[in-house]
């Protein structure tokens, strides 16, 4: 290697150094006010759209060869659900902007308050390689949106999506105000050693907990979207033939099962589980025929570490002879076909995990209300399930077991509603986004009282005398007939 290349590799490094004064240039740049103001965050949300919009085929193309994604799939949960943030964000922007006026009481009479929204400073977005795309820009708008200066760090693990998102903010982006930086674990590292205003890390909670332990250094709020063992329950009640299209197309329809809310394990009665298993069978044959792996409509695994992680959840003893469908694995495409489990033991590999991938364990229970038991022994998923036209089994699901989100008669839907909040609770992470829940994740809410110079008195002021402290514990009290007292000077 020449001095001169090595002089160059050496300029191009970005470390701990790097990342300080990125995040003094964009401080300095945030202190214009510029990022304040409607009409640049309205201008830098149509460039992120007009991006998406302008090179959807070369997104196409970039998570073909990160994840052998189907088109489809792309086009809706990336592209589309992207689009959808946008439109949103464009069409309420103004009113979510709006201080929000409040009630006073006469304890500070005459006055007047309001809650005013405000931009945090400075955010870091750290994304995750399953949905590159949506993941990084979905966060990264809900801080534009909110008047932000933002860095966005995609996964290394999605490399395509990576150099895709960094040419297109580059070209369409104010990079005065918003940048990407790309790489791996020391990149990562840097970054994390730096003050921010607010750090946006989606993915697992082994990062997690690092990415926490570097916020609390600095004392960073964060905002973590993790994930967990998200069950579906299953009553005898509901028509399986639909209850299984629903769990297919939320399992192997959403990048492989490689994915946050995906159905990690499925409970049912002992008496429904051979039904059902002859449902989804029916439907995973007719979705992805009878070679599963060599069809266009399932992603890879997306690397060999993750197919090797995989298959040793497979090769458990605990779990041999659970196989009732698919088990098939081919190590050189990185492809693991759907695969079902029938009463998987509750100390198993697979049950100690979060899958993040095609394959689905049955347990069974006697009868459908030990499912909620059963959920509750373990951590708080991010997602939980349940298929039944019980109405009591529904209110029971619903207040007792706790999630991130809770879905009824169907799976991963409330990710798209824009009025419902994205997020977990305890392990599967903390803070929530979407829609105005993405305008006030990097949003800080000040409050703002208003006094005038009208109506003074001298109560508050020494010296303190018992009529005065009599009228100001009646006033703190909100009581009228103390304050009557009070100024009367009656018993």
């Amino acid at each position: 290697m020449s001095v001169e290349e090595m002089q160059s590799q050496k300029r191009n490094v970005f470390d701990a150094e790097t990342a300080s004064s990125l995040v003094k240039e964009l401080r300095d740049n945030f202190g214009s006010g510029r990022t304040r103001s409607y009409e640049w965050r309205v201008s830098q949300v149509k460039a992120l759209l007009k991006a998406v919009v302008d090179n959807e085929e070369q997104i196409v193309d970039a998570l073909r060869s990160d994840l052998a994604k189907p088109p489809l799939e792309t086009i809706v949960y990336e592209v589309g659900m992207f689009k959808n943030s946008c439109e949103v964000i464009l069409k309420e922007l103004k009113q979510w902007m709006k201080p929000e006026k409040v009630k006073t009481s006469i304890r500070t009479f005459p006055s007047s308050a309001e809650i005013v929204p405000e931009p945090l400073g400075v955010v870091l977005v750290i994304s995750a390689w399953n949905y590159p795309i949506l993941l990084s820009l979905d966060p990264v708008v809900g801080a534009i949106a909110a008047g932000n200066a933002v860095v966005l760090k995609p996964s290394e693990i999605a490399p395509a999506s990576s150099s895709l998102l960094l040419k297109l903010i580059e070209k369409y982006c104010d990079n005065s105000f918003i940048r990407v930086v790309e790489g791996a674990v020391d990149e990562t590292t840097a970054l994390l050693q730096q003050k921010w205003d607010k750090i946006f890390y989606t993915g697992n909670g082994k990062v997690g907990r690092i990415v926490m332990t570097a916020a609390a250094k600095h004392l960073t709020p964060v905002v973590l979207e993790l994930g967990g063992k998200s069950p579906v329950v299953v009553d005898s009640n509901v028509d399986l033939q639909i209850a299984a299209r629903r769990i297919i197309s939320g399992k192997w329809g959403l990048n492989n099962g490689q994915a946050c809310i995906s159905p990690d394990y499925v409970i049912t009665t002992k008496d429904c589980a051979p039904k059902l298993v002859d449902a989804l069978k029916t439907e995973l044959e007719k979705c992805y025929g009878k070679n599963p792996l060599e069809s266009e409509d399932l992603s890879r695994i997306v690397t060999s570490n993750h197919f090797a992680r995989l298959s040793k959840l497979l090769d458990d003893d605990k779990v041999a002879g659970k196989i009732v469908y698919g088990g098939e694995k081919d190590e050189k495409k990185l492809r693991i076909a759907p695969t079902l489990l029938l009463d998987v033991p509750r100390d198993s590999l697979i049950m100690g995990e979060e899958i993040f991938g095609p394959l689905l364990p049955i347990i069974t229970v006697n009868k459908v209300e030990e499912s909620i038991d059963l959920i509750n022994s373990g951590t708080k998923p991010l997602a939980a399930y349940i298929f039944t036209t019980n109405k009591k089994l529904k209110e029971q699901f619903v207040m007792n077991v706790p999630a991130g989100g809770l879905l009824v008669n169907d799976t991963v839907l409330h990710l798209v509603v824009d009025t419902l909040p994205f997020g977990g609770v305890g392990e599967s992470g903390m803070g929530a986004y979407h829609g105005k829940f993405s305008f006030d994740a990097f949003t800080h809410k000040k409050a703002v009282l208003y006094r005038s110079f009208a109506g003074d008195s001298s109560l508050r002021y020494p010296p303190y005398t018992d009529t005065k402290l009599r009228l100001m514990k009646a006033l703190i009290g909100g009581r009228f007939l103390g304050i009557i007292r009070a100024l009367f000077g009656w018993s």
